[in-house]
Formats: C-alpha cells, sequence, structure tokens
C-alpha cells in the first residue's frame, strides 16, 4: 500500500494563529519551507522555485513591519497560498505548464493574486497546472494514493491543500478543474458564478467559461476567503439570522448515469441521510438531452481554446504537449458559426434549468463531484463531465468530502447554487454540512 501524503490543515485555524502572532511569521516561512523540501519531490505540487525561502522571508518582514499589532492584522496576514501556474504573480515567472519561454507568456499581475495579497497572504509558490489548464496533465501526485491522478487541471493546487503544504490555494475551472480534483483528493473546492472572481492577469483557455475557484481542507475556510476575493460579497444572513435549510433537486436522467455503481451508491446514501435529517429532496428530470450539452459546450470550449493560443502556437506549436495541440486543431475546425450556436444554445439552456429549478422550488442541486474515485497513473486527469453542465452555465458549485471508495479513495458531493447565489451557496451548504455531516 502506497503512504499517504494527507495532512490538510484548517484556513480559519492558520489564519487566526497568524494573526495572533502564534506562529511568528519567520517560523512558519522556515516550516513550510521545511515542509515543501520533505513533501514535494514525491507529491510535486509546486514548480520549482530558486530562492523560494528568501523571497518568503522578504514577505514577512515586510508584513511584520507593516502590521506589527495583532488588532490591525488583515484576515489573511501570512498565509501561504499556492498559485496555479497559469495565473500571473509578479516577480514570478508564468510557465502554464508547457516548455514555451516564460517571457513570451508575461503578463500584468492578476487581479485574484492583488486581493490575496491585500488581505495579507504570501504566495507560497506556483502550484502545477495541466499545460495550458487542457488536458496534458502534469507530475502532480495524488497525497491519498501517489499512483493516482489527483485530478486536473489545477492538480498541484488541489494535492498541495490536501498534504497540508498550504490551507489554500488558487485553482481555474473551465470544464471540471477545480471540482474534480477537490473530490480526487479529499477537500473543498469552491468555484464561484462565472465572473464573480475577476479572471484578469490568468492566461486565458475558453474565455467563455474560464472560472477563478480555491481549494481548502473545509468549508469554513471556503468561507472565509470568498467575500475576499468576490466582488461585491454580501452575507446570506443578517448578523445573528439563521439560514433556512434548502430544497435540494438531484438532477436525474442521462446526467446522472455517467457516475459509477459503486460511487452512485455512495452518494444516494449521503442523500438518503440528508433525507433522514429532514433536508427535502426532489428528484428532477433534468439534462435529457445531455450529450448535446457536451457537444455544444465542446464547441465553445475548443474554438475558444484555439483562439486564445492562436500567436503561440502559430509560433512554437512544436513545444505543445500532443494532447493540447489536439485539442487546439480540434478547435480551429470549428466554425465561429459553431461557437455562436453553442452560446445561444446555452442562453436557452440556462433557461429551462432555472425554470426546472424553479418548478420544482429548488435552491440546490446536489450531484456527484466526479463518477468514481481518481483513477490509477497520472497519465489523464480524469472525466470531468460531471461538472460539464454547470460549468457551461457559469453556476457556482462547491465539492464538499462525501465518502470514500470500496478501496478508500476520496468522492465529492457537488452543490450547485444559482447564478450570481454563491453566498447562499456557501450558506446553505454549511447547513447540509451541519445536518448529515
Amino acid at each position: 500500500m502506497e503512504e499517504s501524503l494527507v495532512r490538510p490543515r484548517s484556513l480559519t485555524v492558520e489564519a487566526a494563529g497568524l494573526r495572533s502572532g502564534v506562529p511568528g511569521l519567520s517560523e512558519y516561512v522556515d516550516r513550510f519551507c521545511g515542509l515543501v523540501e520533505r513533501v514535494d519531490p514525491l507529491l510535486r505540487a509546486f514548480v520549482a522555485e530558486p530562492g523560494r525561502h528568501d523571497r518568503l522571508r522578504a514577505r514577512a518582514r515586510e508584513l511584520a513591519a507593516r502590521y506589527p499589532e495583532p488588532s490591525g492584522r488583515p484576515p489573511l496576514y501570512g498565509v501561504a497560498v499556492g498559485v496555479k501556474d497559469i495565473v500571473h504573480v509578479d516577480g514570478l515567472p508564468t510557465h502554464g505548464g508547457s516548455t514555451l519561454p516564460p517571457g513570451v507568456l508575461a503578463g500584468p499581475q492578476a487581479v485574484v493574486v492583488d486581493r490575496l495579497l491585500a488581505a495579507g497572504a504570501m504566495v507560497a509558490g506556483k502550484t502545477v497546472t495541466a499545460e495550458f489548464a487542457a488536458t496534458a496533465p502534469g507530475p502532480t501526485r495524488n497525497p491519498h494514493r501517489p499512483g493516482h491522478t489527483p485530478g486536473g487541471s489545477s492538480s498541484g493546487s488541489a494535492a498541495a491543500v490536501a498534504a497540508g503544504l498550504v490551507p489554500l490555494a488558487i485553482g481555474t475551472q473551465t470544464v471540471g478543474s477545480v471540482i474534480r480534483p477537490a473530490a480526487y483528493c479529499g477537500v473543498v473546492g469552491f468555484r464561484p458564478t462565472y465572473g464573480r472572481i475577476p479572471i484578469a492577469g490568468v492566461i486565458p483557455n475558453a474565455p467563455s467559461l474560464d472560472t477563478l475557484g480555491v481549494f481548502t481542507a473545509d468549508l469554513a475556510g471556503a468561507a472565509l476567503v470568498a467575500p475576499l476575493l468576490c466582488d461585491d460579497w454580501r452575507p446570506a444572513a443578517a448578523g445573528g439570522e439563521a439560514v433556512a435549510a434548502p430544497v435540494c433537486g438531484v438532477p436525474d436522467g442521462p446526467y446522472l448515469e455517467q457516475v459509477e455503481p459503486a460511487a452512485l451508491r455512495v452518494f444516494e446514501e449521503r442523500v438518503a441521510r440528508l433525507v433522514r435529517a429532514g433536508v427535502a429532496v426532489r428528484r428532477v428530470p433534468l439534462f435529457p438531452d445531455f450529450a448535446e450539452v457536451a457537444r455544444q459546450s465542446q464547441f465553445v470550449n475548443r474554438f475558444e481554446l484555439a483562439r486564445s493560443h492562436a500567436d503561440w502556437f502559430a509560433r512554437f506549436g512544436g513545444l505543445y504537449r500532443p494532447e493540447t495541440a489536439a485539442s487546439i486543431r480540434v478547435g480551429q475546425g470549428v466554425a465561429a458559426e459553431d461557437r455562436e450556436a453553442g452560446l445561444r444554445f446555452r442562453e436557452g439552456l440556462r433557461e429551462r434549468v432555472a425554470g426546472a429549478a424553479a418548478a420544482a422550488g429548488v435552491d440546490l442541486w446536489l450531484a456527484p463531484s466526479a463518477p468514481g474515485g481518481a483513477p490509477e497513473g497520472l497519465h489523464d486527469t480524469g472525466p470531468g463531465g460531471m461538472s460539464l453542465p454547470w460549468s457551461f452555465l457559469g453556476l457556482p458549485a462547491l465539492s464538499l468530502p462525501a465518502g470514500r471508495t470500496a478501496d478508500g479513495l476520496p468522492l465529492g458531493l457537488q452543490v450547485v447554487g444559482a447564478a450570481g447565489g454563491d453566498e447562499r451557496l456557501l450558506a446553505q451548504a454549511a447547513v447540509l454540512e451541519r445536518v448529515a455531516g
């Protein structure tokens, strides 16, 4: 049996300790760098960075000088954060998981990084991504079972949180690249409503779909960081007011038929547990045309991937990995009219899904985060179909740890809210967590 590397750390606990001065930032940096030196040669969650220790010590000194009094320290004071290597960070090269010259990919620092730094965080380093956040996997291993994939494309971010290298990491999702690796690595992944965290400063994959998200060890960590990163955050309830238990919908039909039988049994047991706890759960036929939803999403995705990489691919096509090059070539063959038709199809689908939720009185949709546990091997990042329709629609989603396969691999419960309803999604997911675990 492979040795587990799982040691997740609570963001809320760690942030509170750092604000109070325990541990001091110098000691915290030393601990982090020592942990990376010991664990990451096997895990390979972080992009190698000469001088990481000195850079973080300098950031620690800067923070300590700026915020000498605990009472004045910002919410993420000193917290080490992993940042996916398609997100630009001043002073760190962006490789995008590729062998293209880093200077070619350079760009201004991402807005999400500006917000992390304003909240007092330290960028621990760049985390490994599948090449350009597509399908060619990086070298990262799953902390639960190092011979298995951590999922992709935000592989390094999910694995770094699960292994306790950092309590918070940034990822992106175009189809399933936050929700799936969160499930495979047994952590929480939060992908907000499309556009809620500005995407500026991120290498694009498919701009009509690309969405920033976060990984934390638990739901409380996601609730702490979401208001700091998302635009126009408003609490779901006034101070002290309880949030009502949601009405949950399970989308029956071809969409749910993707799930492996054993994983589906675990999911249904979780649903039954919610019902026993008094949560209303309604079965709603949804996505009867799931194959067509996937096809239309693929038109948009591949067309925009090819357009995003048109200049780089023309100059450096020979440096792209075969999987990425193949996807770009598929996109080059998609007509602009097909992409526009895909976007029109999406508008109709939005109306259908919103109408189905309203007719059934559904607040949140529930589904497995992935069809099963993390596949064996590092040659594939796993199927993204369980996230595909929600990502296509731009709806906010969470993956919560929810049981295991018979051989001990983590499974996730995907909880999906209404567009713009990120605050309520997090608050109502906390109700589900309390009543059913």
